[in-house]
């Protein structure tokens, strides 16, 4: 299997102009590859380096050590070359809202120098495949956030790159909209597309993502497949639990049990992250039934893919996290400067 992406010991250092200041440094000497045809994630707390990593790759940035290869062009030495294999789709909408969905695909068909009749064959088809041809000829101030999501794409694939690079395609998005998304991306994938995907949503990654890098600290923490990295951490297995009446109210004592870790109430149910998952369900029980309560329903879960995400990147399985006041929950102030 050939490599679409391949990244050599690259890092960024950005300098900090004021004087005495140590530089910061946001990626620290990274290696991976994104293998042709697949879904690959990449995933990291705020601040750990993937979207300056992102941004090397498409080369918004220019890297201070290391290497990378785009389909074998080396993104620092034939960057026009790299830029051609691959279509960018940033978090924020880049269409131009005066003009309407065809002038924007025109547009950027010129950009990447697709000749006219081969560029409004394309745009036609691609209109049509993301539901905008009766739109067309509307400007596209006037389209939904989701409308302008999936004209973005279609802007990024008017070339038929080979790599697409997702940036939080979903965030922002109401329920349909981003299961229509989703559902494209795996479309996109079945046709051939590589796909690179910089999320913070853990379960999207796991839905989407033959592989997942996590990045931390500006370095690779763990590359792997969903279900690999879940397995690698099935110390991080809990139950879950819904009693009534009251339910809620048990919280304090279920978390006495012996052999609970962690204690997080999800809606109406406890889980209950434990080492021992069988021996907790009779202790469940036993305290369900010494109490004359009711056990509605009683489940053993293994680690998802965010349990593992936290145990990676150090932080408290089951700890609710919030974003500073004033930050969006996609973009939140990270703890090493640039990401």
């Amino acid at each position: 299997m050939t490599n679409t992406i391949e990244v050599e010991g690259l890092t960024k250092v950005f300098r900090r102009e004021q004087r005495g200041m140590a530089p910061v440094v946001a990626v620290d000497h990274i290696s991976f590859e994104v293998r042709a045809g697949e879904i690959f994630g990449f995933l990291g707390p705020n601040g750990a380096g993937k979207t300056t990593t992102h941004r090397m790759l498409t080369t918004i940035l220019e890297p201070t050590e290391g290497r990378a290869w785009i389909n074998g062009h080396d993104i620092s030495r034939h960057s026009y070359h790299a830029k051609r294999q691959m279509g960018l789709v940033p978090e924020e909408s880049n269409a131009y809202t005066e003009l309407t969905a065809w002038g924007n695909l025109m547009f950027t068909g010129r950009l990447y120098r697709v000749p006219r009749h081969e560029r409004e064959a394309r745009a036609q088809e691609l209109l049509e495949s993301f539901g905008l041809w009766e739109t067309r000829d509307v400007k596209v101030e006037s389209f939904s956030r989701g409308m302008r999501r999936r004209l973005t794409i279609a802007m990024a694939l008017v070339h038929r790159p080979a790599l697409l690079f997702l940036d939080e395609p979903t965030p922002g998005l109401d329920a349909q909209s981003a299961r229509a998304i989703r559902t494209l991306i795996r479309e996109l994938n079945a046709q051939g597309t590589t796909i690179f995907l910089t999320t913070h949503q853990i379960e999207e990654a796991n839905q989407l993502c033959d592989r997942v890098a996590i990045i931390d600290h500006g370095k690779i923490a763990a590359t792997d497949t969903p279900e690999r990295l879940k397995r690698t951490f099935q110390q991080v297995q809990s139950v879950e639990v819904a009693l009534e009446p009251d339910g809620q109210d048990h919280g304090p004592a279920l978390a006495d049990l012996l052999g609970v870790t962690t204690q997080v109430k999800t809606g109406d149910k406890w889980r209950l992250y434990t080492d021992d998952p069988s021996a907790l369900l009779t202790q469940v029980v036993h305290f369900a039934e010494s109490r004359g309560i009711r056990v509605v329903s009683l489940t053993t879960l293994g680690p998802s893919l965010e349990d593992v995400f936290l145990q990676i990147t150090g932080q408290e399985v089951g700890a609710v996290r919030r974003a500073p006041p004033g930050n969006s929950p996609g973009r939140r102030g990270g703890r090493r400067g640039p990401q």
